[in-house]
Parts: structure tokens; C-alpha cells; sequence
């Protein structure tokens, strides 16, 4: 029968196999989901690399971090501390992340994250409880380049038993236990309190649920693709399905240089489109503006 070792071991080896990458980084935290993945692909892969990103957020995570960067380097890796300066904007949580995927890009390859079927499912109750649309209920990609998340199938308990097994000493991040952050107290109440009344099985049903819903959007993506050229013309788009157009409408506000579009001002600038009554511009973020005039939308900058 087949130990953690082994599950961890074939889930990269089928990433890899599938992705075919060039050149192979680890994000390592020091926790058991980025050491086991560490671990496995120092054995698979020669020459690949780990960083291991400093937040300075916490007393003593220069310690942290160079004993994670040790760890890695035993495990035959490349190793490297990468010390950010986390900013304020979009509140603690969004500002570290930004901070840790901008001190993680590589210049060719693929980073490896530790992300599990569990950050899956907790993705997905995010996604719902915030009502911000398939995109975001769809969680996370295997692969979206280039950022690579080979342990997407496999759960927390299983990267936990991997390093018990091979001896491998973790370190629990105290931010994890902290009830000020929503995912934590998704992850110590609400999912354990949904396992309990539907019986269990349902991080897993919420990461096929995420894997269907990412099906799905691929495809309405790729329709919309080809209204790319001219989108801003209303006749082009006015009979198409709302959830066609609507992505249609997405990609041209994005290509125009619109940042942060949420839902509520995609509909505003939808209606536009379907419910038009000589109404006035939308106003969206970034300065800007999008107005119909002659049977056209345009994009403006804030007057």
C-alpha cells in the first residue's frame, strides 16, 4: 500500500510529466505542505531550486527562515532566503501575498507551491461566502504559469505524515492558529463543523467542485476569445449569453488597462450593453470610465 511518501511522490511526478518545465523552484514556508513538497522534489529533480520568502512580520522569522533554507538545502536543493517588505494595501493577508509572489517569480521555469486539496476547499467557501462568481468558486490551477501546484489532490494530513515519516521537523506558523484570519477560522470551524453534518468527504466534493467550475470557465474563456477584436461595438455582443458577454466585456475592460473589476462593475458596465437607456458612464477602478456613445463603448480615463 502506498505511504504519503509515495502519494506526494507521484502527484509531482505527474505535474512535472504534464508540464515538462524547464527549471523547477519550491516556495518553502518551513511548513510540512512546502517541506514535503521540498523534499520529494530534491530527490526528483537535480539541479532545482527553493526560496524561502522572509515576511519580517514576526520576531524571529529571519531564524525561520534560514533553518527552512537549510532544511532544503539537505534536501538537495538550491537554496535561498528571500527577506520582502510587506506593504498595507488590500488589508495583512492580500499585502503578504503580493510581497511573496513578486519575490517568487523566476526568471524561466515553473515555482512550485504547497497549496493543498485543503487551501482548495477553503478557496472555494471563500469564493461562495463573498458571492464574487465562478472564477473565484473555480480556486486555484493546477498550473497557471508560472506558478505550479502539483499537491492540489492531496490533503494536509497526508504532507503532515510524509514528513513524520521521513523525520522531517516542521515549524507551525502562529498566523495559522489566529482566529483574526478568515480562512483559519474557516479551516478550524466551519469545515470541521461541514464534515461533521454531512458526514464526511466534503473538502474533497469542494475541490471537484472547483475542478468542474474551472472546466466550465476554460470554455466560456475561450468562446470569448473570439470576440476579442471588437468587443466595444454593441451589436456584436448584444445577443450573446450573459455569461458570454460578460466575459467578452472582461477581457476588453482588462486590455484596456481596467484593474480590480469585480462583479458589481462588470454588471454596471453589462447593462450598458442590455439595458440601455441613455443612461450615463460607468465609473470603474483606476480612473477610469466607460461610456456608449453611437452604438459603441468606450473606455476614458476620470475627468
Amino acid at each position: 500500500m502506498n505511504g504519503p511518501v509515495a502519494e506526494i511522490r507521484s502527484a509531482v511526478r505527474r505535474f512535472l510529466d504534464a508540464v515538462q518545465p524547464p527549471a523547477v523552484t519550491v516556495a518553502v514556508s518551513g511548513g510540512a505542505d512546502s517541506l514535503a513538497l521540498a523534499a520529494c522534489v530534491g530527490r526528483l529533480v537535480p539541479g532545482a531550486s527553493a526560496v524561502v520568502v522572509d515576511h519580517q512580520l514576526q520576531p524571529g522569522s529571519a531564524d525561520v527562515a534560514l533553518r527552512a533554507a537549510q532544511q532544503c538545502a539537505d534536501f538537495g536543493l538550491v537554496s535561498r532566503v528571500e527577506p520582502v517588505v510587506v506593504g498595507a494595501a488590500g488589508g495583512p493577508e492580500a499585502a503578504a501575498r503580493t510581497a511573496r509572489y513578486a519575490a517568487l517569480r523566476p526568471a524561466a521555469g515553473v515555482v512550485l507551491l504547497g497549496h493543498t486539496l485543503d487551501d482548495q476547499a477553503e478557496t472555494v467557501l471563500l469564493g461562495l461566502g463573498r458571492g464574487s462568481g465562478p472564477r473565484s468558486i473555480a480556486g486555484m490551477r493546477v498550473f497557471d504559469a508560472p506558478w505550479g501546484r502539483p499537491l492540489l489532490g492531496v490533503t494536509r494530513a497526508v504532507t503532515r505524515a510524509a514528513c513524520a515519516e521521513q523525520g522531517i521537523s516542521v515549524w507551525e506558523d502562529p498566523h495559522n492558529s489566529d482566529p483574526a484570519f478568515t480562512r483559519v477560522r474557516l479551516r478550524s470551524e466551519v469545515l470541521p463543523l461541514l464534515e461533521s453534518v454531512l458526514q464526511g468527504g466534503v473538502a474533497a466534493s469542494l475541490a471537484r467542485t472547483a475542478a468542474q467550475l474551472r472546466e466550465d470557465c476554460d470554455a466560456l474563456d475561450s468562446l470569448a476569445a473570439a470576440f476579442a477584436g471588437d468587443c466595444c461595438a454593441v451589436d456584436d455582443i448584444s445577443e450573446l449569453p450573459v455569461a458570454l458577454r460578460r466575459r467578452v466585456l472582461r477581457a476588453w475592460l482588462q486590455g484596456e488597462g481596467v484593474p480590480e473589476l469585480s462583479d458589481s462593475h462588470l454588471r454596471r458596465v453589462d447593462a450598458l450593453v442590455s439595458e440601455w437607456r441613455g443612461q450615463g458612464g460607468v465609473w470603474l477602478p483606476g480612473g477610469f470610465v466607460v461610456r456608449r456613445a453611437h452604438g459603441r463603448l468606450a473606455v476614458e480615463p476620470q475627468s
